[in-house]
């Protein structure tokens, strides 16, 4: 058997591998995905069976408003949780994705650099500057190809980061909004049993 078929069959089965890896990537996000959600429907439905049955001891309307404040904060902290785990999952699946393109990438970046040595030992004398001159080419790409994945992953990690903030400001704001509704709920309820 000659070396060509036997290259072909190579990356044939090489590609065929990471098809397979990339669903199975995809397929594990999205069965960390379902899991999440069913844990979020069963607390969910937990909790909605116990706020009703303190909403039913609420006897007065002070119980009633400091009931009813003490709602927001542990929805607003619930929903940040749930944002946070979903992101996480998909950063996750991102990075294997990214992992094996990179992996991908790199094995084509070798058998490219593999077949140009293959043509410069084949090629005919004179043709030493057309080589020299595509071997240059490949390794400027592979040089572009480099800082242009370096400049997206810094440009990740600072989405990243912003979105953090975003979240943590997101998360105090609603702190900060339940401790005003608390605050404002207790004066009428001591005004009340004076």
């Amino acid at each position: 058997m000659s070396a060509i078929p036997q290259q072909v069959f190579a990356r044939q089965k090489a590609s065929v591998n990471t098809l397979i890896a990339t669903q199975s990537a995809l397929f594990s996000g999205f069965e960390k995905l379902v899991d999440l959600n069913l844990k979020v429907i069963k607390a969910t439905i937990d909790e909605v069976a116990l706020r009703s049955q303190q909403a039913a001891d609420v006897k007065d309307p002070q119980e009633a408003l400091a009931f009813s404040t003490g709602l927001v904060q542990p929805s607003a902290e619930k929903a940040l949780a749930y944002g946070k785990h979903v992101y996480d999952i998909v950063a996750g699946v991102q990075g294997e994705l990214v992992k094996l393109g990179e992996e991908h990438i790199a094995d084509n970046q070798a058998q490219l650099s593999e077949a140009i040595d293959q043509l410069a030992k084949n090629a005919p004398t004179g043709t030493e500057g057309a080589v020299a001159l595509i071997k240059s080419s490949l390794a400027t790409a592979t040089s572009a190809y480099d800082s242009m994945t370096k400049a997206a992953k810094q440009a990740a990690e600072v989405a990243e980061s912003n979105l953090n903030a975003a979240a943590n400001a997101t998360f105090k704001a609603a702190s900060d909004a339940a401790d005003v509704a608390n605050k404002v709920a207790t004066p009428r309820s001591r005004r009340a049993a004076a």
